[in-house]
């Protein structure tokens, strides 16, 4: 986070923080049980994740520890990752729903995409570049997803190897890298900004 603690989320229900200064380590339990899945901080530095199982965004106040559900218009999504955009607004994929949705905490909006796709579209990992641009893997057809919220216009990126399963997907101003699960291979894209 801003304040340079490391956080976490345990599926089995809890999220947890690690003080690096002082080794202290501790565990929240989650609004609604197991399924805390992803985590990520906005460039002010708060702390936001999401609950795959139980298919919500949550917000975690730094100094508590107290935690905030924010409910997606679809019900049981299934959020799985969520990012920040350089504006602080989130993007999660959408796991069970096949789309991409978008959380501004400043308007307290919604927007939501459902993501293209021949086969179930399951978009798992995401991230979001230095552009504003989202960046989703879809476990159901094999790509990598280039998505502009602007235009609401996704590129699709056929990966080289078949059922690679890419989970994670990071950046650093230029590329976007995922890791292929299945495959234990890197891809890169070079985005060339």
């Amino acid at each position: 986070d801003g304040d340079g603690t490391l956080w976490f989320t345990g599926q089995a229900g809890f999220v947890g923080r690690l003080n690096p200064g002082s080794g202290l380590v501790e565990a929240f339990p989650a609004p609604k049980g197991t399924g805390p899945y992803g985590i990520a901080t906005t460039p002010d530095g708060e702390v936001w994740f999401v609950s795959l199982a139980g298919s919500y965004l949550g917000r975690i106040d730094r100094g508590t520890g107290d935690l905030t559900v924010i409910d997606p218009p679809t019900a049981r999504q299934g959020a799985r990752r969520v990012w920040s955009d350089p504006e602080g607004r989130l993007l999660i994929s959408e796991y069970a729903a096949g789309q991409v949705g978008r959380y501004d905490p400043a308007t307290q909006a919604w927007e939501e995409w459902p993501i293209p796709g021949d086969r179930p579209a399951q978009p798992y990992a995401i991230f979001v570049d230095e552009q504003g641009i989202a960046w989703l893997s879809d476990f159901g057809n094999d790509v990598l997803l280039r998505f502009d919220p602007a235009s609401g216009e996704f590129t699709p990126i056929r990966l080289p190897t078949a059922g690679a399963a890419v989970r994670q997907l990071l950046g650093r101003p230029g590329e976007v890298w995922g890791a292929e699960s299945a495959t234990d291979r890197l891809v890169l894209i070079r985005t060339g900004g």
